[in-house]
């Protein structure tokens, strides 16, 4: 019984650690839905917009890989 409740509180600890992989998906949306709605008004800064919205991208899934890295550890780990 007691290990029944380690085990599960494990579970649900990885599983709310990865709600943060969910700010990390409206990050990488909203910046993208910015990025090409400023290369549609402005197809001059075409090179410029994408650069930072590739940058913007790369730190918003970083958030999610430590979440998705968290879990693993309360599973695995713990």
């Amino acid at each position: 019984m007691q290990g029944d409740i380690v085990q599960a509180a494990k579970f649900i600890g990885a599983g709310l650690s990865m709600i943060g992989a969910l700010g990390g998906g409206i990050g990488i949306g909203l910046s993208v839905h910015g990025a090409l709605g400023g290369m549609a008004r402005n197809p001059d800064t075409y090179g410029n917009l994408l650069t930072n919205m590739i940058l913007g991208i790369a730190f918003s899934e970083a958030i999610a890989i430590y979440c998705l890295v968290i879990a693993f550890l309360m599973l695995f780990v713990l």
